[in-house]
C-alpha cells in the first residue's frame, strides 16, 4: 500500500482520427479501475492533470468536463463511439480533384461540423469546471506565442478562463485541414482578449512536459494540492503518455529532398513530409527528454508511454474517418495492449520493446493499481 502521495498525470498526444487509438486504451485502464473501486469510477478521479493536444484535447475535454450531476460527460467507453460515430462527418470523403481544390483555396475541410459537436457537448462550461486540472495547448498566429490553457490558469487569470468549446476548436485547428479559430473572452471589468488560433501541435504535440510543469510551477507557488518536492525532483510523479501513432512512410534522403520546392514538401505521395516531420519530431523529443530524466531518477516505473510505430498507407492519416479505417486502428490498439512496453534508447534515441518485462497490458494493470492507492491519499475535496 502506497503511504506516500504522488502527482498522477495522464497525457493524450494529437493525431486527428487516430485518437480512436488511446480512447481503445483509456477504455482498458477505465475498465480495471472499475474493478478496484467500482463501477461508477472514471479517469478525472486518479489524475491530478490530464493534457491533450489537438485530438487530445477533444478527449481531455470529454472525459474532465462535468454532467448535470457533476461526473465526467464522458466515460472511457464513450470515446471509441464518439470517434466511430462523427470522424466521417468531421473529415468528409472528397475526390482527389476536389481535394486539390480545397486545399489550394483554402483549408480542405469546414470546421462546422465539429464545432456544432463540442456546443452540443460541452455547452456553456469553461475551464476552472473540469473535475480535474486540465492543460490544453494552442497557437495564437496573431501574438506568435502559445496559448496555454489551463485549469489552474483559469481560476487567476479570468481572460484565461475560455469555454471549452472554444478551447476545444483552438487546439484542433489543424493548419491546410481546419481553419484558424477565433474567440474572445472577457474578464471582471468587461475588458476584452483575443485569441487567434491553430493547432496545438504546433506547441507540442505531446502535452507530457506541459502537464509536468504546470504541476512544478504550482508546487513552486507552495499549492498544497500537491506533495512537497523539489522542482526537479521527477520520482514523485506517475505519467502515463499516449501516443495516436508514428508514421512507418515518409522517410526520405537529403539526395531525394534537395530537388523538392514547396509543394513537394506540402504534397508528396498522399504524404504532407513537412507536417509530419514536426509533428514526429515534437512527439520523440519529449519522450526522450522524460526517458532520460526518469531514468537519471531511478524510477522508469513511473513513466509509461504507449505509442503504436510504423503505422502505413492510410492508417497513418490524420482524417481518413471511413469505417474501414477506424475498425483498422482499433485493432491496432487492441494488438497495442498485447505488445511489450517500449522505452527509449537512449544512445540512439529508438523507442524500443523491452526484452522479457511485460506488456502494455500488464503495465496498465498495474499502474491502475497505483493509481487507485494514489486517489485513497488525495485530500477529501479531489477524491470525488
Amino acid at each position: 500500500m502506497a503511504t506516500e502521495r504522488m502527482a498522477t498525470i495522464l497525457s493524450i498526444d494529437g493525431g486527428g482520427v487516430r485518437g480512436i487509438i488511446p480512447g481503445v486504451i483509456l477504455d482498458f485502464l477505465e475498465g480495471k479501475l472499475q474493478e478496484l473501486d467500482g463501477p461508477d469510477v472514471r479517469l478525472a478521479d486518479y489524475f491530478d492533470v490530464i493534457a491533450g493536444t489537438s485530438t487530445g484535447g477533444l478527449i481531455t475535454a470529454m472525459i474532465t468536463a462535468p454532467d448535470s450531476q457533476n461526473r465526467p460527460l464522458f466515460a472511457a467507453k464513450d470515446i471509441v463511439k464518439f470517434y466511430w460515430d462523427n470522424s466521417d462527418k468531421i473529415f468528409p470523403s472528397y475526390t482527389p480533384l476536389c481535394t486539390l481544390c480545397h486545399m489550394l483555396t483554402g483549408p480542405k475541410y469546414s470546421n462546422k461540423y465539429l464545432h456544432s459537436l463540442v456546443n452540443k457537448y460541452l455547452d456553456k462550461k469553461r475551464l476552472h469546471q473540469t473535475l480535474t486540472n486540465v492543460v490544453i495547448p494552442a497557437y495564437d498566429i496573431k501574438l506568435r506565442l502559445p496559448s496555454i490553457f489551463s485549469t489552474f490558469q483559469s481560476k487567476v487569470e479570468v481572460s484565461k478562463d475560455a469555454l471549452l468549446s472554444d478551447v476545444c476548436m483552438g487546439t484542433s485547428a489543424a493548419p491546410t485541414y481546419l481553419p484558424p479559430y477565433y474567440f474572445e473572452t472577457s474578464d471582471s471589468d468587461g475588458k476584452k482578449t483575443s485569441f487567434n488560433l491553430i493547432d496545438g501541435g504546433v506547441v507540442a504535440s505531446n502535452p507530457t512536459l506541459l502537464a509536468i510543469n504546470e504541476i512544478i510551477k504550482e508546487e513552486l507557488k507552495k499549492s498544497s494540492e500537491f506533495p512537497s518536492m523539489s522542482p526537479k525532483d521527477y520520482s514523485k510523479f506517475i505519467v502515463i503518455s499516449l501516443g495516436t501513432g508514428h508514421e512507418a512512410s515518409g522517410s526520405y534522403t537529403a539526395k531525394e529532398a534537395s530537388k523538392w520546392g514547396i509543394f513537394s514538401w506540402f504534397y508528396n505521395n498522399g504524404d504532407i513530409p513537412i507536417l509530419n516531420m514536426y509533428g514526429d519530431a515534437s512527439d520523440d523529443v519529449v519522450d526522450i527528454n522524460l526517458s532520460v530524466v526518469f531514468e537519471s531518477f531511478q524510477c522508469t516505473q513511473n513513466y509509461l508511454r504507449i505509442q503504436a510505430m510504423n503505422l502505413t498507407g492510410s492508417e497513418a492519416q490524420l482524417d481518413d474517418g471511413s469505417k474501414g479505417k477506424l475498425a483498422q486502428l482499433i485493432k491496432i490498439a487492441e494488438n497495442l495492449l498485447d505488445k511489450p512496453v517500449c522505452r527509449r534508447n537512449l544512445n540512439t534515441g529508438e523507442f524500443e520493446p523491452i526484452p522479457d518485462v511485460c506488456t502494455n497490458k500488464d503495465a496498465l494493470i498495474r499502474f491502475a493499481k497505483l493509481l487507485s492507492e494514489q486517489r485513497k491519499l488525495r485530500p477529501p475535496r479531489q477524491r470525488d
